[in-house]
């Protein structure tokens, strides 16, 4: 009888240390979307005085595969967002897309208006994006 009561008192000192020690791994930081990383495809469409713009296959693609990246479709406008392991709000925001690409997101011309999901958006840049987001730029 002695020998099971400190067996038990063993097992749920483990138990907590267990918890204890998993909740260590564990923050708050608001700045953290994920942790195991994600795969998310959001929509970008880019309109420059009126007329689509082309993004072109593979941004992001060559010597080094970039977590932010399109692939060949090009007609299908989607942004691939591919992350291995901890994923930032930084990590994924629109100009993020642009720097993959070689651009400065106010290299286009003044932007008149953007919109995120049918609203409109005046975040540009630092729009974090999601999956299935649809954005438009416009510039003039």
């Amino acid at each position: 009888m002695k020998k099971i009561f400190i067996i038990s008192i063993v097992v749920i000192i483990l138990l907590i240390g267990a918890v204890w020690w998993s909740k260590s791994f564990q923050t708050n930081d608001t700045n953290i979307i994920s942790t195991t990383g994600l795969h998310w495809h959001p929509k970008l469409v880019i309109y420059v005085k009126g007329e689509k713009l082309e993004i072109p296959a593979d941004v992001g693609i060559g010597a080094v595969h970039l977590p932010i990246h399109t692939h060949e479709d090009i007609t299908s406008d989607i942004i691939h967002l591919e992350f291995g392991s901890m994923v930032r709000k930084q990590d994924i925001l629109l100009k993020q897309f642009f720097k993959s690409w070689n651009k400065d997101i106010n290299s286009l011309g003044l932007i008149v208006k953007m919109t995120v999901n049918g609203q409109e958006n005046t975040e540009l840049g630092e729009y974090i994006m999601k999956d299935k987001d649809e954005i438009e730029l416009w510039y003039d």
